[in-house]
């Protein structure tokens, strides 16, 4: 299983970005596919996630309201579409696959870097004026 991001890049604040992950494999309705995101000089964190069916999902703190997770069993890909980016979003950007989902009273969980499978190239995101 292998997994490609795609769509970072310059944006001005309060811009728009949408980020793509596409798998090479099969991703069974149980895996978790997630974004982290990684700044200098800070630790990789979780951002949002879905399940391989597209049913559950969840975010971080900081970007709930204004991103959005979504999952296209089509093309065995999921895209992160990020609005009202402020400078504080800049990072890169990494899909990553856990080969499982994990509820706790039906909340999706995200989980962290360290319990990531597999892991994508990443993709720089740059807000600014």
């Amino acid at each position: 299983l292998r997994i490609v991001e795609s769509g970072g890049g310059l944006v001005q604040p309060g811009g728009s970005l949408t980020l793509s992950c596409a798998a090479t494999g099969s991703v069974p309705d149980y895996y978790t596919i997630g974004w982290f995101r990684q700044a200098p000089g800070k630790e990789r964190d979780s951002v949002a996630c879905i399940n391989g069916a597209g049913s559950k999902s969840n975010y971080g703190d900081s970007v709930k309201g204004r991103f959005a997770i979504s999952r296209d069993k089509a093309e065995n890909a999921v895209h992160l579409q990020m609005n009202n980016l402020t400078p504080e979003d800049s990072a890169v950007y990494y899909c990553a696959i856990r080969s499982l989902q994990r509820l706790i009273y039906g909340t999706m969980q995200c989980g962290t870097a360290d319990e990531t499978d597999v892991w994508g190239q990443g993709t720089q995101v740059t807000v600014s004026s």
